[in-house]
């Protein structure tokens, strides 16, 4: 899988994002867009009318003193005005609703691509990095949607009504104001191929630092315990610097385009005034005539130096827009297969055969595993850190596909079932609690949220959290804080069995649920546990030898392999790996030793 961090080695052509930006995104709302482009047309037209309205200010009211024009051309002002001013009002918000829908929709997609994304692509990526796609990139986006929708087309219109104005009055002159215009062309289009480099730079290095302070906020704890701070902030300062040098770069180049027309308007215009100003004098035209030329051609140049500095704002949604399109166009590899069936669990046994699996090419993780987890039985996997416990307990609600081999739920291999099937039936509790930043109640309710507020409370108290919670300022109501940041890890963890409990899966799958908690919270989570096991199918990974001593069977695991399988006093009795990490753990290994207080009471033991 491509990381989307690279996709500047690639540059997808302007045509390309902007026919994707349309028929994606822009198409759905085109009666809106095309009611605001009609207001457009009226603004345009509007703003010709007072221009062509100089002619007989000046030729009919101050030459001729016509009374009749100078009590018409005001009125005519007034009405040109009014009409302008709402036609103006209308298109704006039309165009900026649909401008905002658009970048709303994308940002929608965007969350809910990711949503099912596979758990080695936030793996791969930094948390930092994604969410500067829904917001810096997403900015960028959005000022140029807008800027294009209501810049570009509202210009556009502008300019054609004025310049047919202008060649109406004097087809000559409007050739001799208009030939300077293709010379602003090639430049432009440069400035803007340069603003699409320096703009995808500045969003990488600005996806850099959130990162960064993403790692350096959650981990503030050990950068004080470390006295880390001066290297911190060096660190930051040297990608401030970086965004500085980027966007200051972009600020400059997008400057230049201003002058560029400035220069060249002064051109056009000086050459029609001297041009034009000789055929008043000769008597070849009237000053009316020539006044209403000049005001149309000043009008005429204000869109185009917008439409000049528009390339740029272009060119940098562009390249937010590839960055965003390339995540988009990542494709999970975990999915449902085609008739795929919903898994029915009958007794919720899981089997793993001979599976072999990979995180990378070159890094084998398991080397044909197999081992069995008996329906409403307790199975724990031991042994030296990164064996492939982990790996295991994380192939069953496939996190990740095997290489090869099987993993099956009641003899249907899991990659025949559907995804949402397979996950309903499991339950997942970890050393990592994941909770929100939200209520008690909303972080149990998490994985049923149809539960009942009775049901809440006595998964609470099963999990023996009901009274810490009650005790809690708001109760249920409580909120937790980000990562349960309020709440003991003790806490956390029953809040997480609680939530476990809701879910009422037959499958239930540990992964180190005490191994951080001191001596008197294990022991209340651990009771806890023993009664969210009671009848369902568990598979326990455990460092704690003394918490899995009475499970059903236990299975060794060491460098991707299965190496010994049994009951506590069988591996004891064999005197191999288990019977070693036993001796390390207790000061005189027993065969027959009976479990430690507060130890998991396996069901069926």
């Amino acid at each position: 899988m491509r990381s989307v961090l690279d996709e500047g080695s690639t540059h997808t052509g302007s045509l390309v994002l902007a026919r994707r930006l349309f028929k994606g995104y822009v198409r759905p709302y085109m009666g809106r867009l095309a009611l605001s482009m009609v207001l457009m047309a009226v603004v345009a037209l509007a703003t010709a009318a007072n221009a062509w309205l100089m002619q007989p200010v000046l030729d009919d009211v101050f030459l001729n003193r016509n009374q009749t024009m100078l009590v018409l051309v005001p009125v005519a002002l007034l009405v040109i005005a009014a009409v302008k001013g709402f036609a103006d009002y209308g298109q704006a918000v039309l165009i900026n609703k649909v401008g905002l829908k658009v970048i709303a929709d994308i940002q929608a997609e965007m969350f809910a691509h990711l949503m099912r994304a596979d758990l080695a692509f936030f793996h791969g990526h930094a948390t930092g990095a994604l969410i500067s796609r829904f917001t810096n990139d997403v900015n960028l986006l959005r000022a140029a949607v807008s800027n294009a929708l209501l810049g570009m087309v509202k210009d556009s219109f502008t300019i054609v009504f004025l310049v047919a104005l202008m060649f109406y009055r004097d087809w000559l002159l409007a050739s001799i104001a208009f030939v300077v215009f293709p010379l602003t062309i090639l430049p432009v289009l440069r400035l803007g191929r340069r603003m699409r480099h320096v703009s995808s730079s500045t969003l990488t290095e600005i996806g850099h630092f959130a990162t960064l302070l993403s790692q350096t906020f959650q981990g503030a704890r050990h950068v004080k315990a470390y006295g880390m701070e001066s290297y911190e902030e060096r660190r930051a300062g040297g990608l401030i610097d970086a965004i500085f040098r980027l966007t200051y770069k972009s600020a400059r180049v997008r400057s230049l385009a201003r002058p560029m027309m400035e220069i060249l308007t002064a051109l056009a215009v000086s050459a029609v005034i001297f041009y034009g100003g000789r055929q008043v004098i000769l008597g070849h035209t009237t000053p009316g005539t020539f006044f209403s030329f000049i005001t149309a051609l000043l009008l005429a140049y204000q869109p185009l130096k917008s439409l000049g500095s528009l390339n740029s704002y272009l060119e940098e949604g562009f390249a937010a827009a590839q960055r965003i399109f390339a995540m988009l166009d990542v494709e999970p590899e975990i999915r449902d297969k085609p008739g795929a069936k919903a898994l029915r669990v009958t007794g919720g046994e899981v089997r793993v055969e001979d599976v072999v699996f990979s995180y990378a090419p070159d890094a084998t993780a398991l080397n044909g595993v197999s081992l069995l987890v008996p329906a409403g039985r307790t199975a724990a996997l031991v042994g030296p850190s990164g064996g492939g416990k982990s790996t295991i307990l994380n192939l069953i609600p496939r996190f990740y596909d095997v290489g090869g081999g099987r993993v099956l739920v009641d003899g249907m291999d899991v990659r025949d079932v559907t995804l949402s099937s397979l996950r309903a039936a499991i339950a997942l509790v970890s050393q990592e609690i994941s909770l929100f930043d939200d209520t008690v109640r909303a972080n149990i309710a998490y994985g049923r949220w149809s539960c009942s507020e009775e049901e809440i409370v006595e998964a609470a108290k099963r999990a023996a959290a009901h009274d810490f919670i009650m005790a809690l300022p708001q109760g249920y109501d409580t909120m937790v804080g980000e990562h349960g940041i309020k709440l003991s890890g003790g806490q956390r963890q029953r809040l997480a069995i609680a939530r476990a409990m809701i879910k009422n899966a037959p499958i239930l799958l540990l992964d180190e649920a005490t191994s951080a908690l001191d001596t008197e919270s294990e022991r209340q989570v651990q009771a806890a546990l023993a009664e969210l096991m009671k009848g369902r199918t568990t598979l326990v990974i455990a460092h704690r030898l003394s918490t899995v001593m009475t499970a059903d069977v236990i299975y060794v695991v060491e460098a991707g392999r299965v190496t010994e399988s049994g009951t506590h006093a069988e591996l004891l009795a064999r005197r191999g790996t288990y019977a070693r990490l036993h001796a390390l753990q207790f000061a005189e290994p027993e065969p027959g030793r009976p479990p430690e207080r507060g130890q998991i009471q396996a069901t069926g033991s």
